[in-house]
């Protein structure tokens, strides 16, 4: 019987550490096409049942993206959960071959579920809507400044405002022209579209943080948003149930929508006001709302229909 091998890779801008099954030795190469690609030559031998990245701000996408056109099963995890996993086995010390060993045996451990990683054009479209992000936390900061700047310094941060407006117009464009190119996204943004309360932008946001919307089942989808009600009970103790973890550019775009959809979305008003009125407070019941409404919109797209009005 052939036996499983695990791989954990520990990744920095320059580096992949890179830590094979049991072995102590603990391999180095380039974070660049060249090692990468060496990387894959090695792997591709040993034919392993699952690779583990700690997701590391973008530096991994290379070496993913990379292994999964070559075929090779990876997994882009929380580095929350890698640490969590390291304490809990008393492993304290913290250095690039020992992440690496601590990434191999939590892969052993756990065996993360493999999930579809972003294709180039989604990850293309995710760093415009980041993008466009970045850009009003920009002009929120100037106007913010500007309340208390001189009257030579708020000039120049009126210009600066007016300059990043423009920009924000054009990305905007430039992001409806992407979906509108692609068959699936536009049909995906035309359904998503269609539910009162989601605009352009929490549509986008959608189609490229969470591909997995029309997939996965409702208690799946919620909890891969990080909007799935937890438990937090112990002994006679009953605690309020919370949302933790997920993604949280999905929640922001969510929360926007929600908002907007408790005043023009029927549903989602008849079901805002009923846990008003049974005493629940503003923000528990818009975490509800938008709970509900990311099951409705995952049910959309699962059956390929539009909002149809009760």
């Amino acid at each position: 019987m052939k036996t499983k091998v695990f791989v954990g890779v520990d990744v920095s801008k320059d580096s992949l550490d890179v830590a094979i099954g049991l072995e102590k030795q603990i391999l180095t190469f380039a974070n660049d096409q060249k090692g990468v690609d060496a990387l894959i030559e090695k792997l591709s031998r040993i034919g392993p049942e699952l690779i583990v990245f700690e997701s590391t701000g973008g530096y991994e996408r290379l070496a993913a993206s990379s292994f999964v056109e070559a075929g090779l099963p990876v997994v882009i995890v929380n580095p929350r959960q890698v640490r969590d996993f390291a304490k809990s086995a008393g492993i304290l010390a913290k250095t690039d071959a020992i992440d690496a060993r601590v990434i191999v045996r939590f892969a052993a451990a756990v065996k993360p579920d493999v999930r579809q990683l972003k294709d180039r054009e989604t990850l293309e479209l995710t760093a415009m809507v980041t993008r466009r992000r970045q850009i009003i936390e920009m002009i929120v900061a100037e106007n913010n400044r500007s309340k208390l700047a001189n009257k030579r310094s708020k000039k120049d941060i009126k210009d600066h405002i007016r300059w990043l407006e423009k920009r924000l117009d054009k990305i905007e464009s430039d992001i409806d022209k992407m979906i509108q190119i692609s068959p699936i996204w536009r049909c995906k943004d035309n359904i998503l579209r269609s539910v009162p309360g989601i605009g352009p932008i929490t549509s986008a946001s959608l189609i490229c943080d969470l591909p997995e919307l029309g997939v996965l089942s409702p208690k799946k989808i919620a909890m891969l948003a990080g909007l799935a009600p937890l438990n937090c009970d112990s002994g006679k103790f009953r605690g309020r149930r919370r949302i933790w973890g997920g993604r949280s550019s999905v929640r922001s775009g969510l929360y926007m929508a929600t908002l907007a959809a408790t005043r023009c979305n029927p549903a989602i008003k008849i079901f805002y006001q009923r846990l008003t009125a049974a005493g629940k407070c503003h923000k528990v019941a818009i975490t509800a709302c938008m709970r509900k409404l990311l099951i409705i919109a995952n049910a959309m797209l699962r059956d390929q229909t539009l909002w149809q009005q009760n």
